[in-house]
């Protein structure tokens, strides 16, 4: 049987869970529907889901269409918790993303959809809650053209909008508008079909279906469809076109091994169990796997996705989404066997960070371990510890998320905290080239190395580029990685203290002492070089040449989209010129005013503090990180986690206690 891995997308509220428990439903997975609001849905499995009604981490059910297998994820749609979106887009065979037929394209609408375009992921739009008073259509349906992608083809029409009688009606062979539009968008990338079309009596429906089936699962159209999650309107059309226009797969369960692991969690003993797409291959219980540098664990249990939630197997083989237990080394992002897709940074990283502080200091052990193990679940929390100040930092995405946080610590590790105020994450760049080197035994180098680095701007959003300028045979390769770790490691914390970013940074000089006897004949360590004397001494010189080089710090700025009663559009401008944002022009749709623009992230909780006494209680507002933008005035720091190389005596003095020199 064939597999199609289906991730559903969408803004938070505009109905995916729902969709999902339909879906099931229509299937014969479920008897009964279950609700958000009553917290009986079989995605929103954690307390916390239920209680808040909305979707934290993704969740895996799997059904049946025809001779597919579907394996459902359904994944969050508060902003906040864009990571867990993130980590299952690399394991995905195509999307559906829900769409409100009330406020229309939202911020995390256009985000997720930006991103499924640049990857190429076939992708169906399905426009939920057509009941629901304000439900629109022909205009909705230009607007999604506008916004998300220009090949969008409407699957048919909607009637009694706003009502429970809304209906949606699929389009056919006779519809000629509908032809014409499928026409239109197919011609840009197939030159045969306009020819016949031009040229020709006409193109033959059949041939139209296949072309449009062929180009979204190209990624090249996307194909609309109307409904209600609720009433269970249009639900049977998407069902078909899941089945007719996304492309399932058929993988090789003969083939090398190779899945991903998209998602890590605890399981009811502290066991960790592992979310595994296998895209070749096939696993078998007590199967040894090998992550990183160990010697590899055993599979001692397997789940795999059929007709609901994961059952007991002896293998999941190509195709599959299983979960794994035994896995104890497991990470997110880890290869089971041959390396196949690698997760991706597709999204902005966190903008936020705070300090998680224990209500109890004797827990402060604990708060440790329990951030840890969070951490294993989400690793954009960029768990960090200060051990100069003895406090645990954490990044975030929103408010929300740290309420979450709190009581995730509190509820399932019996830890309760508080967190200081939450601060912006900058981000440093180069600004000009700048070059260091130490030569070993000369002048006050202390350690067994030559180490010589250039530091230079990079391109925009490129990361940090390590290169080499010297020979790879001019010392043994552990050195060179010594280096290249230290590199990334040092950049974590610039000369304000934020990570450093888009630069190369080239090693220009290297040089060892190699491996050296006592007169016992047994290793001198005082006499040969070692990683660590390169990783020590890279810190070093780093930092000097990207004092050379000088340092820009960022700040990150969101795109806001706000929408308010028109008649208090004008004391809401000097609020927003007070906060630093910048807005575009207004656009007045008869009572209603809608105004988007740029606001710096600092300032977006402020911004949502201030809105219901700006607007009645009826404005709202939509965010997302756009760009980082050079601060003005004076420049944000961080305080260090370490000891600053940039101090050189202290520096030292450090390392010293650290080896027992």
């Amino acid at each position: 049987m064939r597999t199609l891995n289906l991730g559903i997308l969408a803004h938070v509220d505009a109905g995916k869970t729902s969709l999902t428990e339909r879906l099931l439903h229509a299937a014969g997975v479920i008897d009964e529907i279950g609700s958000v609001d009553a917290g009986s849905t079989q995605t929103d499995s954690l307390a916390l889901e239920r209680q808040r009604g909305i979707t934290i981490r993704s969740a895996v059910v799997s059904f049946v269409i025809d001779d597919v297998t579907v394996n459902l994820i359904d994944t969050p749609g508060h902003p906040d918790f864009i990571a867990e979106v993130e980590r299952v887009l690399s394991v995905l065979d195509g999307a559906v993303l829900v769409v409100s037929a009330v406020e229309g394209v939202q911020a995390q609408t256009r985000v997720p959809m930006r991103t499924l375009r640049r990857l190429g992921i076939p992708t169906l739009v399905f426009v939920n809650k057509i009941d629901r008073a304000g439900a629109r259509y022909g205009d909705l349906v230009a607007d999604l053209a506008a916004k998300l992608a220009p090949a969008t083809v409407a699957m048919g029409t909607a009637g009694d909008l706003g009502s429970r009688d809304a209906r949606w009606t699929p389009f056919g062979a006779g519809d000629a508008a509908f032809t014409d539009r499928l026409v239109e968008v197919l011609a840009d990338h197939d030159d045969a079909l306009l020819a016949a079309y031009v040229d020709g009596p006409g193109v033959p429906y059949p041939r139209l279906r296949a072309a449009l089936a062929a180009q979204t699962g190209r990624a090249l159209a996307h194909p609309v469809f109307f409904g209600s999650a609720i009433t269970g309107a249009g639900v049977d059309a998407l069902v078909a076109g899941i089945a007719e226009l996304l492309p399932a797969t058929e993988g090789d369960p003969d083939g090398p091994v190779s899945g991903t692991v998209f998602k890590v969690e605890r399981g009811p003993a502290g066991e960790k169990v592992a979310y595994v797409r296998m895209f070749s291959g096939t696993v078998r219980v007590r199967d040894r796997l090998r992550f990183g540098a160990g010697a590899g664990n055993k599979v001692t249990a397997i789940g795999v996705f059929d007709r609901g939630p994961a059952v007991r197997r002896d293998a999941v083989v190509a195709g599959q989404i299983a979960t794994l237990w035994g896995l104890a080394d497991v990470r997110i992002g880890d290869a089971v066997g041959v390396p196949g897709k690698v997760l991706r940074r597709h999204f902005a990283p966190p903008t936020l960070e705070t300090v998680v502080v224990p209500v109890r200091p004797a827990d402060r052990g604990a708060l440790h371990a329990a951030l840890t193990q969070l951490a294993e679940q989400d690793p954009l929390i960029d768990l960090r510890q200060d051990e100069i100040r003895q406090e645990i930092s954490v990044s975030l995405y929103g408010e929300v998320q740290k309420e979450v946080i709190q009581a995730t610590l509190a509820d399932g590790y019996g830890v309760d905290v508080t967190f200081r105020e939450t601060t912006t994450i900058c981000v440093e760049r180069p600004v000009g080239g700048g070059a260091a080197a130490e030569v070993i035994a000369k002048g006050d180098n202390p350690f067994l190395a030559t180490v010589g680095l250039r530091v230079e701007p990079g391109p925009l959003d490129s990361g940090v580029d390590f290169r080499l300028g010297v020979e790879l045979g001019s010392m043994p390769y552990a050195f060179f990685t010594a280096v290249e770790d230290a590199v990334r490691g040092t950049l974590g914390q610039g000369l304000a203290g934020w990570q450093v970013t888009d630069c190369v940074v080239t090693l220009t000089h290297s040089g060892y002492w190699a491996r050296q006897s006592s007169a016992h004949g047994g290793f001198d360590k005082s006499m040969s070089s070692t990683a660590g004397d390169f990783r020590n001494l890279t810190r070093l010189v780093l930092m000097d040449a990207l004092r050379r080089a000088g340092t820009q710090v960022y700040e990150p700025l969101h795109h806001f989209r706000l929408e308010l009663p028109a008649d208090l559009l004008g004391p809401v401008l000097p609020v927003l010129a007070r906060l630093r944002a910048v807005p575009g022009t207004p656009e007045v749709r008869g009572p209603v005013c809608l105004l988007a623009g740029e606001i710096p992230a600092a300032r977006v909780h402020t911004l949502e503090q201030l809105l219901p006494g700006l607007s009645r209680g009826e404005g709202v507002l939509e965010s997302a990180f756009e760009r980082h933008q050079p601060v003005t005035g004076p420049v944000p720091t961080r305080a260090r986690t370490d000891h600053n190389p940039l101090h050189r005596e202290e520096y030292l003095l450090a390392v010293q206690r650290r080896v027992g020199r």
